[in-house]
């Protein structure tokens, strides 16, 4: 089956294995990007199409009539007209729980950089040190997170290994936030109860109308003069203009932000700013090489699941 992967380098930098993908299709173009005005050209003809962030609309999908899949190198699929692809006969599969690991390690290491003040301490020994009339600079104050709150929103996959791996290696002790526009569950707090109790804050959830700026003004306001703020679910979760003027007045402790509502943020963004205990990361919490390698494979069982005919991950 004719196959193209259209935007490749958002996966690899020439450093995983393809092979069970070209096994699979002989013929996989690889593209390591493609322009919006070329999508519909490279996929004209094709049966398969691969893709990570680049969007699938009822256009193109339409005039490719060769198409019968979209493998998708994401869990999220907000990038694809699925209602077109259904009404159109194209099948549609993401990859799931590839990069649980890789996530879990990225929270708990901006926790621990923003907690330890790392990155302000390395410059002021590379600064100062040599000067210092005693052995050890005590300019910015440590805490440790054992017994500290952990608030997790958004108990999937994701948030439950972050609350596991919190808990066992930093001692810290969990709750859980009802999810936004659901029915309440036994054992959560409602997201106005838990943000003053917790200590970090970290964001797990989908991006959908209900949790768009799901922390604002006033969930920021809720939330202790300490307390460390981590998205690295969807940039639309958090307003922006909030967290910044939150950051500035110091009503938070700090933040870790690793993505953002416009990605790659060529139109500017509030948030690509100096901001006091800050740290902005370009959309890598996913993407340990294992967790890479890991979503390629998944993409490679999906294909073969369709090619036998079974369902594998498919949203549509």
């Amino acid at each position: 089956m004719k196959a193209v992967f259209l935007d490749f380098a958002t996966v690899s930098r020439a450093d995983l294995d393809t092979s069970r993908l070209t096994r699979l299709l002989p013929g996989l173009e690889l593209h390591d990007v493609t322009p919006e005005d070329e999508i519909a050209g490279r996929i004209l003809g094709h049966e398969i199409v691969l893709l990570n962030k680049l969007h699938m609309t009822r256009e193109r999908m339409a005039a490719s009539r060769a198409l019968r899949l979209i493998v998708v190198a994401a869990t999220g699929t907000n990038n694809i007209e699925l209602e077109a692809a259904r009404e159109l006969g194209i099948a549609v599969c993401n990859v799931r729980d590839y990069c649980t690991a890789s996530v879990t390690q990225h929270v708990l290491a901006v926790m621990l950089l923003l907690t330890q003040h790392l990155r302000e301490y390395a410059a002021l020994a590379e600064r100062s040190w040599g000067r210092s009339p005693q052995f050890t600079m005590l300019d910015f104050p440590i805490r440790e997170l054992t017994g500290r709150v952990l608030g997790i929103v958004g108990y999937g996959a994701l948030g439950r290994s972050v609350a596991q791996a919190a808990q066992a290696a930093l001692g810290m002790r969990i709750l859980i936030a009802n999810r936004p526009g659901a029915a309440p569950v036994p054992g959560r707090l409602d997201l106005h109860e838990l943000l003053p109790q917790v200590d970090v804050l970290s964001l797990h959830c989908p991006l959908t109308p209900a949790t768009h700026k799901l922390i604002g003004a006033r969930e920021l306001a809720l939330m202790r003069p300490d307390a460390l703020l981590v998205n690295t679910a969807r940039g639309g979760l958090v307003d922006s203009e909030a967290l910044v003027q939150a950051l500035r007045t110091r009503r938070i402790g700090g933040a870790a932000i690793d993505v953002l509502e416009q990605e790659p943020p060529v139109d500017g963004s509030p948030l690509l700013s100096s901001l006091p205990n800050y740290i902005l990361t370009p959309h890598i919490a996913w993407a340990a090489r294992e967790a890479r390698q890991r979503c390629l494979d998944e993409m490679a069982a999906n294909i073969e699941a369709f090619l036998r005919g079974d369902s594998r991950n498919r949203v549509v």
